[in-house]
């Protein structure tokens, strides 16, 4: 299966690639999207995407970067190359009172101007965002920017039923982490029964968030994402092929993947 976000470049899984993309092939997953945080490492994705073919990358600026300034030449060159297949991650933090939520705004305003302004095939790419305990301030933005809102991603979904219904009433996606797994997790594994199968994906976030039963394993690495698939089969009464199957060709549409080999 394919893994839709996570962080190749990331100096704790960097280091050992050959091994963790060893490890995912063994685990069944064939296709990956490394997602990019800053206007540092997003040339890191673009050059591990570029050296294998079923790997694809993003151009994002993440909003715990707020504080640092941007280089968005490089995210534009970034987004050009045929090897990237999204804009993010992007969007709102107010978990930490870090950056200010002033510098998160104006960065979120930056990107989204970035954006409305592409042309060509990034005029259309999907758009990977991270929210966290900001969802009214971000949907707002989101609906004012006046982008289509099927091509936002809300990533690593941690909120209840009653926000990922808002999520799907806008039109987004829902991506969900091996979060979903955890026994203190209700609310989401709820939310997860509220999301319609089409508008669904999967993925690990790795480095972080290693998923049941393998929560102890550090770091997380994308051959884990099978895990938290099987749960939410488990958790929908799917049978687990029919829901991998569901899961690869909607990650195929959305991102407009080359079907991995």
């Amino acid at each position: 299966m394919l893994d839709t976000h996570c962080h190749l470049t990331s100096s704790k899984l960097a280091p050992t690639l050959a091994s963790v993309l060893t490890n995912a092939h063994d685990a069944g997953v064939h296709g990956m999207i490394t997602v990019s945080t800053s206007s540092t490492d997003c040339p890191a994705g673009l050059e591990v995407a570029r050296a294998h073919s079923n790997i694809w990358c993003t151009a994002g600026i993440h909003p715990h970067e707020a504080d640092q300034e941007p280089d968005w030449e490089t995210i534009r060159r970034v987004a050009d190359d045929d090897c990237c297949v999204a804009w993010g991650e992007l969007g709102l933090d107010w978990y930490y009172k870090d950056p200010a939520r002033e510098s998160q705004f104006a960065l979120l305003a930056a990107h989204l101007e970035l954006i409305m302004a592409a042309r060509g095939r990034q005029a259309t790419m999907p758009i990977v965002i991270h929210c966290r305990e900001a969802y009214d301030d971000l949907l707002g933005i989101l609906d004012e920017s006046g982008l289509d809102p099927t091509r936002f991603v809300f990533h690593c979904f941690t909120g209840n039923a009653a926000t990922v219904e808002r999520l799907v009433e806008f039109g987004a996606w829902v991506s969900f982490t091996g979060i979903v797994t955890f026994g203190n997790a209700p609310d989401i594994q709820e939310a997860a029964t509220r999301v319609p199968l089409e508008r669904m994906m999967v993925e690990t976030d790795a480095p972080y968030l290693s998923p049941e039963p393998v929560r102890t394993m550090r770091p997380n690495e994308p051959c884990n994402v099978v895990h938290t698939a099987r749960f939410l089969a488990g958790l929908r009464g799917i049978d687990e092929a029919t829901f991998v199957k569901t899961m690869d060709a909607n990650a195929i549409r959305c991102f407009g993947l080359d079907h991995p080999g």
